[in-house]
């Protein structure tokens, strides 16, 4: 029988850490896959990374499971900004490391500047490492474009030049090369990707700083400086809701593209980050259960033909439930709890300022001690074999 759900795998911390492949990994997409090697069910790579293009993504993932992935399944931190077009022709800031211009590029965004691209036009800005400081004054900068946005893809190399110069941008509306009057506000757009404070490489210590320990940062940074607080036009990437909506959309394209017609009504997200990756399934799993009522309520009056069919359109997925491993970031001393309710749940909020804490959203459906447990469950509630 077709499948009528897919699943949505984080990478660090589920499939492997760091460079090294989690054994449970492989076993698992073996269990997923047929004789000739081709997935049974539809399956999405969602992974906050974002310093890497799609397509390199792609091939690590492929080389790690012994399977062959495409860029399509794979979601990246800042994948969905592609949908962002309001901002495709604006001049936008971009920072993170890695192939930024390519991936802003790729995305839809044609006039990118790096922040090493500013750091050179605007030397004088950037002053605390003193060796990189110009030992004699610069010529002005003349015919240096005026920043419309700042899009930041990924903790960056250098946190003192990033975090100076993106505050800069935003205290100068987009002219850092002027001197200061008043301060806008609001500022300039930013959007960002991946809020995720700490994740999981080889070290034995699993608290590695993430993007979200950078945005930390920033925030503290302009709200010292300026009393305000810094606004994001959009948070996308883990636990964001678009993030996952997105998802959703290229699970029903695979599953379209296999010809098999039982449309997806479930969809089970794995991962090691109860802040993360358990969070945001279970933010999505409520919107899609507000969306059905919402549908129901304002359609089966109307006419219950229409709500029927719009509800088959739009939300054939029913539910998102959340597998937690124990892999990666979330650890445990003893047995693997049988029930969500007999774990601690966590009591410090590691999640992002914008993102209200609530319990009950980094309680995951399901503990399970790997991936491939992770799967075996599944299949057993979808009774599939």
């Amino acid at each position: 029988q077709p499948p009528a759900f897919g699943f949505l795998f984080d990478i660090d911390g589920v499939l492997v850490r760091g460079s090294q492949v989690v054994p449970a990994a492989r076993e698992a997409f073996r269990r997923l896959s047929d004789a000739g090697g081709r997935l049974r069910v539809p399956v999405v790579f969602l992974t906050n990374a974002g310093n890497c293009l799609r397509t390199a993504k792609a091939r690590e993932l492929s080389q790690a499971l012994g399977l062959q992935v495409s860029p399509e399944q794979v979601i990246l931190s800042h994948s969905p900004l592609r949908l962002f077009s309001q901002f495709h022709h604006k001049c936008m800031l971009v920072a993170g490391q890695g192939p930024v211009e390519e991936n802003a590029q790729n995305l839809g965004f044609k006039h990118v500047v790096t922040i090493e691209a500013l750091r050179k036009a605007y030397p004088l800005l950037d002053m605390v490492d003193q060796s990189r400081r110009p030992k004699e004054l610069p010529p002005p900068t003349t015919g240096f474009p005026t920043i419309e946005g700042v899009i930041l893809f990924g903790e960056p190399v250098r946190w003192e030049t990033s975090l100076q110069l993106i505050i800069d941008v935003l205290l100068s509306n987009g002219n850092p090369g002027a001197e200061l009057e008043d301060i806008p506000y609001p500022h300039l757009p930013v959007l960002a990707c991946n809020m995720d404070l700490l994740w999981m490489a080889e070290a034995k210590m699993p608290s590695r700083f993430g993007h979200g320990t950078f945005l930390l940062c920033l925030e503290n940074i302009y709200k010292k400086v300026t009393g305000r607080e810094l606004k994001y036009e959009a948070l996308i990437g883990k636990p964001s809701t678009v993030t996952y909506r997105y998802a959703e959309y290229l699970i029903k394209e695979q599953a379209e593209k296999q010809g098999w017609k039982s449309p997806i009504q479930r969809l089970y997200a794995i991962g090691d980050n109860p802040m993360s990756d358990v969070y945001g399934a279970n933010l999505y799993n409520n919107y899609l259960k507000s969306a059905q009522q919402n549908l129901v309520q304002a359609g089966v009056k109307r006419s219950p033909q229409a709500a029927s069919h719009q509800t088959e359109d739009h939300l054939a997925v029913e539910s998102c439930k959340s597998i937690l491993v124990c892999t990666g970031v979330y650890r445990h001393n003893a047995d693997v709890p049988s029930k969500p309710e007999e774990c601690n749940t966590e009591t410090v909020f590691h999640g992002h300022r914008d993102f209200c804490f609530d319990p009950s959203l980094v309680e995951a459906s399901y503990i399970v001690q790997d991936v491939n447990e992770a799967v075996q469950l599944a299949f057993q509630k979808e009774n599939w074999s």
